[in-house]
């Protein structure tokens, strides 16, 4: 705990601020510093550096890119990897784990050990990994890094600690899963094929071991070639040579037969006693021919499963296969049961398939009971005990983006009325025909933890949705999905005012304003409109209050304060002539030009509303003499006010939402009035139209700098750092200099030096680093509040700072924040009760609150893309200012309430993560912590209450994380367990006589063909081991785990059980032998002891 005090005691010398807050002399980068003041504030800081950590906690939504897929159906967890490195791990809901490689390679294929807590995954940059799951978070026990060869499939037969590896070369090898090292048991290409073949038989595209005998692996290699190779002798039992390209293939759980799929559409199966040709060809989806020639080919069957029931016919289920003649037909899995033939349409690629069965044993019935279907952009599950085949209803939020995400915002600490509300209205919309059977992947352990607390993150959508989310306790659950389109009238095609503005997506959604107590919520969309939404249990019929505002300004070069002298010739009061009003004479243009009309027309009927969000008020800013209007870059709303507040790089406009009309709409430049810190000239007459690249293209290529926002003068530096990927014409339409309003913050504060008691004001940042006060006067009894005007007036007050400025925030002379006074939420369509009429209920947190005498003022905090400064008002002196970068920018700045004290985060452009506190400004944490390698993370990146934030990690996935070291230390206990103690399956006995005569007749123990004492040493150079960082929890789970040791000395048992009885049975045989041997012995001494040695 540290006590400050504005008058330090010789620490510091004091520097004079001018009127604008600005010191005249400027700290160091990085050192805050004081300025005298009339009075002592007395401040008890209670936030250190050591109450920070910053880590991430859990990711939410679908793999972004997917590449692979695998299922352990004894421990029913389930592993996705993807083209970026990364493996999600996904049991019941609240089991969700995400692992991400160092190296970044995409990952080929994930493998489980079956009931062992542990995966093999194999990358693009040929590296097998062993990791292990026995921890909540996963780490990397093993690697190892192939030299010579590309690895192209990978086998692991249940209950083996033998990894098979297909290579591009054509060659397998084995790797011990337990050392990870390689075997120097190798099956050469050259060897596995004839010695006549004159070809390369191409990559391994299959590894499996036959049910009959694990002591047979079956070889698909890509030209078509299979290979049944004998493990013991060492050579091969058959080949098969096919004309068409091999995908995959099945085995039958007898092994007495195989089905390929190849790359002409066609399937064919094999039996093992006639390998010269395959007995059954069949194209699935082909056409057949009259005169009985071979159907036309089809596109290729990618991978292909083979199923046996015991009361039915087998299922046969494939990927791909469709005809060529059908263009743009959705990729399909095919079912094949008996005589039925069922194709489910996709609406995304298919990427991989695994079919879920009652038993690993391959050589057991299958039972086959549901399909895993890995999409392109979506996971689903098929239900096959149902002839329908219905899907499950997913758990996991795999929608995310189902409309790509625009703009995000995170409540912790809701009012906990909030998420079942929600949640039981959003329920009655959701959709219906899931399977009734209860969701198959439900591995692994989670409770609720401790700390826990109602939060509600909101994504706002390229098609105009908007989804509230539920995220309590690191889960994530959708409660309810608005439509804002639904306000306005589809676009005509060809409707040239909106093409101009943008091509696609008119209602895409910009940024939202919500208010958790009185249920207001504010949507913000591309087209220049802000929709204005309150909450109802009920349904009503209602029309829907348009508003259309012309807000229009003359581009001006400032000139900053200090080029005054130089320039004073060049000014004029023509500069700051006004706006024409709309329907003035000034305003007039001639027919062929657009002016005075919205971008979207809004339904001018009476629309019936469903319960939820029912849109009140609709404000459109118009076009203007032929120009579309610009883009809203900041939006504030209040409650407790009934305002509304909007800018852009124009102007502003305050909105009074209860009596629904415009109080305020001004350029930025006539609300300085003659305070303006800035001289201006008037530029050369040049149009300058909208930049509206389109709120949906944020992909991993694109690093514009559009921020929603002008650029400053000072934003040189950001030039900088994103030049390699930034085009000519985003940076010269950067170099606009008009001044845009980047910020609106409703508050209880001083509008004048004299006031002697705070009232409500309009704080407004604009893009030039000024900040302005608004004087509110508003009614206060609540009828008059319906009926007399609001006034909206300029204070005169003027601050500056450098940058563009970000955020505000209000402590009070003890160093708490200030809450936002805010309207209790009543039901707008509620029946109306006579004996207990509505009123309005407002709370208001005044700054003078939490004082002993009323009006000692409050602390106003500021912060910039460069500064953070902290002003007392109403004197408007400036008491502490941090340069927080010089180098780069910042993105993102809150005031946020944690460890029951108040700070201000920063999220710069460097990667860079800071806390300080408030109100000194001290540095408490400065974190290079996610470097921002595309536009995304810059429009979605936002800080919460509590120690937390998000940001939008790739098109598809939300990242939580933690700044606080109470919630890094309790996540480990949030956390799910992906592993839990199961009994492996016992295997079916199948009885005397088939075991007899079908069964496995021989035992196979490999560890005594691929051990070191039989196989020797690989190659060194073949394969490099790398050992893993696990951690000490990794370690010692790995080396010193009772239930690993359990499970590796089960394992070792089973796999040398026949040899120890073997071994038993030579033994016994020997002892009897030494026995007989000593008799025989002891009876020739006898014979012999008395005899003289010449008589022998």
């Amino acid at each position: 705990m540290k006590k400050f005090r504005k008058v330090l005691d010789g620490l510091t010398t004091s520097s004079p601020v001018n009127i604008g807050g600005a010191p005249l002399c400027s700290s160091t980068a990085g050192t805050p510093t004081a300025a005298p003041t009339p009075r002592e504030i007395e401040v008890v800081e209670t936030l250190v550096s050591e109450n920070f950590q910053i880590c991430k906690t859990v990711r939410h939504g679908f793999p972004h890119q997917p590449t692979a897929l695998a299922f352990d159906p004894v421990q029913k967890i389930l592993a996705i990897g993807s083209r970026t490195g990364g493996v999600r791990i996904l049991g019941r809901p609240g089991v969700d784990c995400y692992c991400q490689h160092d190296s970044g390679a995409a990952v080929l294929q994930l493998q489980f050990l079956i009931n062992e807590g542990a995966l093999v995954t194999a990358c693009a940059d040929d590296t097998l990994h062993l990791w292990n799951l026995r921890q909540k978070r996963p780490a990397i026990l093993h690697s190892l890094k192939f030299n010579r060869e590309c690895i192209t499939f990978c086998h692991l037969p249940f209950q083996s600690k033998w990894l098979y590896v297909g290579t591009e070369r054509g060659n397998t090898h084995i790797v011990n899963i337990e050392s990870f090292v390689l075997s120097g048991y190798v099956i050469m290409w050259n060897k596995a094929i004839e010695l006549s073949t004159k070809t390369h038989p191409g990559p391994v595209v299959h590894l499996s071991d036959s049910p009959r005998d694990e002591g047979k692996l079956l070889i698909g290699f890509e030209s078509g070639t299979v290979v049944q190779w004998d493990l013991r002798a060492k050579k091969a039992d058959f080949r098969i040579y096919y004309d068409e390209a091999i995908h995959s293939v099945s085995w039958h759980h007898e092994g007495k037969q195989f089905m390929c799929s190849h790359s002409d559409g066609s399937l064919t199966t094999w039996s093992l006693r006639n390998t010269a040709k395959p007995f059954q060809v069949t194209f699935p989806h082909g056409k057949t021919q009259r005169d009985g020639r071979k159907p036309e080919s089809c596109k290729p069957i990618l991978k292909v499963d083979y199923k046996t029931t015991r009361n039915s016919e087998p299922f046969i289920i494939f990927s791909g296969g469709l005809s060529y003649d059908k263009a743009n037909r959705r990729p399909t899995l095919t079912i094949m049961h008996g005589k039925s033939i069922t194709a489910l349409e996709m609406d995304h690629p298919i990427v991989e398939f695994l079919t879920l069965c009652e038993t690993p044993y391959a050589n057991e019935v299958q039972e086959p009971y549901a399909v895993a279907v890995l999409l392109e952009k979506d996971f689903i599950v098929v239900d096959l005990t149902q002839s329908n085949y219905p899907i499950f209803e997913n758990p996991y939020p795999m929608d995310i983006h189902e409309s790509p995400v625009t703009c995000t915002a995170y409540f912790a600490d809701c009012p906990p009325e909030i998420i079942p509300v929600l949640y039981s209205i959003g329920a009655k919309h959701k959709k219906q025909g899931y399977s009734h059977k209860e969701w198959p992947v439900s591995g692994g352990t989670w409770t609720l933890g401790a700390q826990t607390y109602p939060e509600i993150i909101i994504t706002g959508h390229a098609d105009g949705s908007i989804k509230f989310w539920d995220a309590s306790a690191i889960t994530l659950q959708m409660l309810y999905k608005l439509k804002t389109s639904k306000v306005f009238e589809k676009p005509k095609v060809g409707d040239g005012r909106v093409a101009e503005l943008v091509e696609e997506d008119p209602f895409a959604v910009q940024m939202v304003s919500w208010c958790p107590q009185s249920r207001l919520l504010c949507v913000v969309g591309i087209s220049a409109h802000v929709i204005l939404y309150r909450f109802s249990r009920h349904d009503a019929t209602t029309e829907i209050t348009a508003l259309e505002v012309r807000l229009q300004c003359d581009v001006e070069e400032p000139i900053s304060p200090s080029e005054t002298d130089a320039n004073t010739g060049l000014l004029d009061a023509s500069l700051h002539s006004p706006q024409h009003p709309p329907g003035s004479p000034g305003s007039a243009t001639p027919d062929s030009v657009r002016d005075s009309i919205p971008c979207l027309r809004v339904k001018n009927r009476p629309i019936r509303m469903p319960p939820g969000y029912q849109a009140d008020l609709v404000v459109q800013l118009l076009w203007v003499d032929g120009e579309p209007p610009q883009q809203i870059t900041s939006l504030d709303i209040n409650s407790a006010y009934s305002l509304l507040a909007l800018g852009n790089c124009n102007g502003l406009v305050v909105v009074d939402y209860l009596q629904k009309n415009v109080l305020l709409c001004m350029s930025t430049l006539e609300l300085y009035g003659s305070n303006d810190p800035y001289q201006r000239l008037t530029r050369s007459p040049r149009k300058s139209r909208q930049f509206a690249a389109g709120l949906t293209e944020l992909t991993d290529n694109q690093v514009s700098l559009e921020l929603d926002r002008s650029r400053s003068p000072t934003s040189e530096s950001r030039e900088n750092s994103f030049s390699r990927s930034r085009s000519s014409s985003v940076s010269s339409i950067d170099r606009e200099t008009k001044e845009a309003v980047t910020v609106l913050r409703f508050m209880e504060s001083y509008a004048h030096k004299v006031d002697a008691v705070p009232s409500a004001c309009l704080w407004v940042g604009t893009s030039l680093g000024v900040v302005l006060v608004i004087a509110l006067s508003i009614p206060t009894d609540e009828e008059e509040r319906l009926e007399e005007p609001v006034t909206v007036m300029p204070s005169g007050t003027v601050l500056t700072i450098k940058g563009s400025v970000l955020t505000f925030g209000s402590l009070d002379c003890n160093g708490s924040l200030v809450s936002i006074p805010y309207e209790v939420w009543r039901d707008p369509h509620a029946p109306e009760d006579p004996d207990c009429p509505r009123r309005r209920k407002l709370v208001n947190f005044s700054p003078s609150t939490s004082q002993d005498t009323p009006g000692e003022g409050h602390l106003a905090v500021v912060c910039s893309e460069k500064q953070a400064k902290v002003f007392f008002m109403p004197a408007q002196t400036c008491l502490y200012v941090h340069h927080i970068t010089e180098t780069s920018f910042v993105l993102r700045a809150d005031v946020v309430s944690v460890y029951n004290s108040v700070c201000l985060a920063c999220f710069c452009a460097n990667g860079h993560v800071m806390m300080l506190s408030l109100p000194s400004l001290r540095p408490l944490l400065d974190v290079n912590f996610l470097p921002l390698t595309d536009m995304r993370i810059a429009r979605t990146f936002c800080f919460a209450e509590g120690g937390q934030a998000l940001y939008l990690s790739s098109p598809t996935e939300i990242q939580r994380i933690a700044y606080s070291q109470d919630m890094c230390d309790s996540l480990q206990e949030m956390l799910g367990e992906l592993f839990t103690p199961v009994e492996t399956p016992e295997a079916q006995n199948k009885g005397f006589l088939k075991g007899f005569f079908g069964g496995n007749a021989q035992t196979f123990d490999r560890e005594e063909l691929f051990g070191e004492a039989a196989a020797g040493k690989a190659s060194r150079s073949l394969a490099q081991h790398i050992p893993g960082q696990g951690g000490l929890e990794g370690m010692k789970a790995a080396a010193g785990g009772v239930v690993g040791d359990l499970a590796r000395a089960r394992m070792a048992a089973e796999e040398r059980g026949q040899r120890l009885g073997e071994l038993e049975e030579r033994t016994a045989l020997m002892m009897s032998s030494a026995e007989m041997f000593s008799k025989h012995a002891h009876e020739l001494m006898l014979k012999c002891k008395d005899k003289k040695w010449y008589q022998f």
